[in-house]
């Protein structure tokens, strides 16, 4: 099991709330924001700290303390302005691990674009991995490398300007690096080069051991 966090949700809507359940139930602490008192009563009987607040003003982040929080997931519904707004705040406070929920393409490109590390599509990802499952059955059973196989996404910094070479993953940590993405870009390249150097932002995508995996916490 991982350390126990600070994370902030911005948006207890039912994809918000359910995540913020999860990360509880997980032992993290969660502080929740929402406008919506409907939605923070909900909230109330589950998250220890929940604040009825508009996240898209800059000072009420902050007064709520969310420059200070590990992590930051922001499910603010279908206003992409909202969302756009919130994250520019979450920016300027200095939150750097900003994880949004996007409700369409475009505005997943438009995140990725203003250098959001963390973007969550629910819907297509759901609709993708279904469509999978029934055109090929059986698909979802590929990863069978055990129960204890996982993949974790890390954004670079300070492993800027080093090679997978120098880092040497494999021996440290006994982790793979088996994908990447360059900082403001949406898709992922696959079997990265050991030589490639790594940019600031840059995702990479990890395959190890649960147990090995969360040991990598420097880079």
């Amino acid at each position: 099991m991982s350390e126990t966090k600070e994370v902030g949700v911005i948006g207890l809507g039912k994809f918000g709330l359910a995540l913020a359940k999860a990360l509880t139930d997980l032992g993290h602490d969660v502080v929740g924001v929402d406008k919506d008192p409907e939605n923070v009563r909900r909230a109330q009987d589950t998250l220890a700290q929940v604040y009825e607040a508009d996240a898209t003003d800059e000072k009420t982040l902050s007064q709520i303390g969310f420059q200070d929080l590990e992590k930051v997931i922001v499910s603010t519904g279908d206003s992409m302005e909202a969302s756009i707004l919130v994250v520019l705040n979450l920016q300027t406070i200095g939150v750097k691990n900003i994880w949004v929920k996007a409700f369409s393409q475009e505005h997943e490109r438009v995140l990725y674009k203003l250098g959001v590390p963390f973007v969550v599509f629910p819907e297509a990802f759901v609709a993708f991995q279904l469509a999978h499952r029934l055109a090929v059955p059986g698909l979802h059973e590929y990863f069978g490398l055990g129960n204890d196989v996982a993949t974790r996404e890390i954004v670079v910094d300070d492993w800027t300007g080093k090679t997978l070479r120098e880092l040497d993953l494999t021996n440290t940590y006994q982790v793979q690096v088996i994908a990447f993405r360059h900082s403001g870009e949406s898709e992922f390249h696959f079997v990265p080069q050991a030589k490639r150097v790594l940019e600031q932002g840059d995702v990479l995508v990890l395959l190890g051991k649960t147990e090995d995996i969360i040991q990598v916490d420097k880079f």
